[in-house]
């Protein structure tokens, strides 16, 4: 699996993001601008001693992160969803796309994504980016038979 992080903004969530990619042996891909740097303290302490078991990339743009991992599968999560995270069929290698978090995702990417959702309270705004990651990333990799996870 796949999980990828368009603009994170908020280094805490990206550091728990990273760590739960590294316990799962998904890859993780950011896409700038990132709204903290690599080195924030924050970030580092949210992912722990983990950040040597992660597969990291760094992607200028979302053209570039296209042209380099050119996905066959990618759900964008998304408060816009009209399909819940819980009714497609994950498979190995699948990307999972959520957006900034004060911001979402650009219109453009609204438009030619599939949208997936996780239900929630009509009042509400959002779940916490790192939350969200974990709940749908936990279901493609139920789906996928949790390999190589004991």
């Amino acid at each position: 699996m796949n999980v990828v992080l368009f603009e994170p903004e908020i280094p805490q969530n990206t550091g728990n993001v990273a760590r739960t990619c590294a316990a799962t042996g998904t890859a993780l891909h950011l896409i700038k601008p990132l709204g903290f740097d690599l080195s924030d303290k924050y970030l580092k302490r949210a992912g722990l001693d983990y950040w040597q078991y992660l597969d990291l990339t760094i992607h200028e743009n979302f053209s570039d992160f296209n042209e380099t991992c050119k996905p066959s599968r990618l759900w964008a999560v998304s408060t816009r969803g009209t399909k819940l995270y819980t009714d497609i069929e994950y498979q190995a290698g699948d990307y999972l796309l959520f957006g900034r978090e004060t911001a979402g995702l650009t219109e453009e990417l609204y438009r030619d994504l599939p949208l997936l959702r996780i239900p929630m309270r009509e009042d509400i705004r959002s779940i916490n980016l790192s939350n969200s990651v974990a709940l749908v990333l936990f279901e493609a990799l139920r789906q996928t038979g949790f390999e190589k996870l004991s």
